[in-house]
């Protein structure tokens, strides 16, 4: 892949804690123009939102780009329903996973890739409560041995 100018929207830290992560998939997104530019000001949030595939076309719910300050009677509902642009072989591969028990799709990050803006859409399975306590343990763990390991060789 070349080096492409990538620009981070907006994240979804949220989907990492509550689901794993199988696959992912890039995907366009249709969008208006002031919803555009309010992109390119980094004015989105994925935190809440989700998709669904509906009649062999992509739909992301739910999420938030605020309206375009100089947009006027152009901007449209912040919390409107978007297409998402895939291959026809790729939603119908997206499809048939989606039929197993406790798989669905939800959005990783928003970004510029040059002048496009992307969506990194995930193909998860949800995490029980107790997947979520080792993670953070986890996490603990690895922090607590890099303060260590930090103290140890500055202290």
């Amino acid at each position: 892949m070349t080096k492409t100018n990538v620009k981070l929207i907006a994240n979804n830290k949220k989907a990492y804690h509550d689901y794993f992560i199988l696959e992912t998939y890039e995907a366009g997104i249709s969008l208006a123009g002031t919803e555009v530019k309010s992109m390119r000001m980094g004015k989105c949030s994925i935190k809440e939102s989700f998709i669904r595939i509906e009649n062999g076309e992509v739909f992301v719910y739910g999420m938030h780009i605020s309206p375009y300050e100089k947009g006027n009677i152009f901007n449209k509902d912040p919390l409107r329903v978007r297409k998402l642009l895939l291959h026809k072989q790729e939603i119908h591969k997206l499809l048939g996973k989606m039929k197993e028990k406790g798989m669905t799709l939800v959005p990783l990050r928003v970004y510029l890739k040059g002048s496009l803006v992307k969506v990194e859409i995930g193909l998860a399975k949800g995490k029980k409560l107790y997947d979520k306590r080792a993670d953070i343990a986890k996490k603990d763990q690895t922090r607590e041995a890099q303060r260590d390991f930090k103290i140890r060789n500055f202290g």
